[in-house]
């Protein structure tokens, strides 16, 4: 059990990280069984929405003030279109490489070993590369109910400017 984890437990693991943040900020969690449109869970704020590509790993590319993702194009083009209504955003949750570390059980609690960070994707630049592109992911950015509540200000931010009522 001390090795590379499987896709799923990694998968899992990441969807327990967001579900127990976005509980504490009382936000509703939507999973998505199907990954077509590069979401794989939704946070709702009442009328608001932001979309999560959730990534995991056991190594993490370290770069200088935080870590670099390399997501897939197709992936990375649904996250940023302007045409979405809730933006895309990327999270990556860094786990310890040995799988039994992942969760620490005490008589009293549940211990989670593992950190996330996200960047926001909404509007980017379209890029060359017709793979992957890399994605940066600051350390300041640390996935928290705070930088939740963020998110969905950006998410109002961006509902706003673009709305011009129904005639």
């Amino acid at each position: 059990m001390a090795g590379e984890a499987t896709s799923w437990q990694k998968e899992q693991i990441s969807r327990a990280y967001v579900h127990a943040l976005a509980s504490q900020g009382g936000y509703t969690v939507g999973d998505w069984n199907v990954d077509k449109d590069g979401v794989d869970v939704t946070l709702r704020d009442g009328g608001l929405m932001v979309d999560f590509q959730l990534k995991c790993t056991q190594s993490p590319r370290s770069i200088r003030g935080g870590y670099s993702f390399d997501l897939d194009v197709e992936t990375y083009n649904k996250l940023r279109s302007r045409e979405r209504s809730a933006p895309g955003h990327l999270v990556l949750l860094v786990v310890p490489s040995n799988l039994e570390l992942w969760v620490t059980q005490h008589s009293d609690s549940i211990v989670l070993a593992c950190h996330g960070y996200w960047a926001c994707l909404h509007g980017r630049d379209s890029v060359a590369s017709r793979a992957t592109t890399a994605i940066s992911l600051p350390e300041e950015q640390q996935l928290s109910v705070k930088s939740m509540r963020g998110m969905f200000e950006m998410a109002r931010s961006i509902l706003l400017s673009g709305s011009t009522g129904v005639h």
